[in-house]
């Protein structure tokens, strides 16, 4: 067999120039083809999976080598086929990552993804990549939350998630029913709207760079929970931050250190994994993203990412999809 690669302008798209065995029933295009033609879809999948957009890309990396030495008049269901591999290729790596957070410095939080404005619009999907919701899932096990990001969010029948996730499609219902369950008695209690969201994030952005404390109680919820993720680079708080005033003393000390300083703070309002959210600036340097989770128009849960190495996302616009 022949030692092929994709066409040399379409290398970016599985990020590396794989060197895999292509059958002779199959040509270099077909295979590419397909693969770019649902790229988006297994991108998602391995982000929801794995809450790192730089491993989701190397589960992709490692799909396209499997999937490029596969027969495809062996295939019946293309689609359902590579999200079968990067299923499964992302599980190896979430156990592989269990083992990474447990000696991660101070708090552990999903890389956050600047996405498009239409993803908002899309309420199943903004809310099962939130910031909020991808912490819900970090509770999980690896199977379990494979089979449910692979059954809640993207609707496969139990027969494919269980040849997904090498269990019978009764382990498969069992293992859902329960993986539902802890989800629901965690997640938020109701999706706002993107507008909704938008003004609580303005109303924090002014209180923020003033340092008003009372603008920040009258916009932050009671039991608001405040967490930051330096990844030991950058200072941050080692342990969850919880109750209004205590999270808006946080923020306006941030404030009245950098002015004392003389250090230029400023904000800009993005789309961060399809919610509003704040990129931070200082000296004209990105510092770190701030998510939000907003609920019943008051902001209960701030996720501030400062771990430079969780920032390479935010300069260039995703475009996740369940489909």
């Amino acid at each position: 067999m022949n030692r092929s690669e994709p066409p040399e302008d379409r290398r970016h798209l599985t990020g590396r120039e794989p060197a895999v065995d292509i059958p002779p029933s199959q040509t270099p295009d077909t295979a590419t083809d397909t693969f770019v033609a649902h790229r988006n879809l297994l991108f998602t999948v391995a982000y929801e999976m794995l809450g790192s957009a730089a491993d989701a890309e190397d589960v992709l990396q490692e799909t396209w080598l499997r999937w490029a030495g596969v027969d495809l008049d062996t295939v019946d269901d293309r689609r359902a086929y590579l999200v079968r591999i990067t299923t499964r290729q992302a599980l190896n790596r979430l156990r592989t990552m269990s083992r990474r957070k447990e000696a991660y410095v101070g708090q552990w939080l999903p890389e956050p993804l600047l996405t498009t404005p239409d993803v908002a619009e899309d309420v199943e999907l903004a809310e099962s990549m939130s910031m909020a919701m991808m912490l819900v899932l970090e509770t999980l096990g690896p199977t379990e939350r494979a089979v449910f990001v692979l059954r809640e969010v993207f609707g496969l029948d139990y027969e494919e998630i269980a040849t997904a996730v090498d269990k019978t499609p009764a382990a498969v219902r069992q293992i859902a029913h329960r993986s539902r369950k802890h989800v629901d008695a965690r997640r938020p209690r109701r999706a706002v709207s993107p507008s909704e969201a938008r003004v609580a994030v303005e109303l924090f952005q002014r209180a923020f760079e003033t340092g008003d404390l009372q603008g920040l109680l009258d916009v932050l919820a009671p039991e608001v929970v405040y967490m930051g993720d330096g990844g030991g680079i950058k200072h941050a708080a080692l342990r969850p931050v919880v109750g209004a005033l205590h999270v808006a003393r946080l923020f306006t000390g941030m404030t009245g250190k950098a002015g004392k300083a003389g250090i230029g703070l400023s904000f800009t309002p993005t789309m961060v994994n399809g919610t509003p959210a704040l990129a931070v600036h200082v000296d004209g340097e990105l510092d770190g993203v701030i998510a939000v989770r907003v609920e019943d128009a008051r902001i209960t849960g701030l996720y501030f990412v400062r771990n430079p190495e969780k920032l390479s996302h935010v300069d260039t616009e995703t475009t996740p999809t369940l489909r």
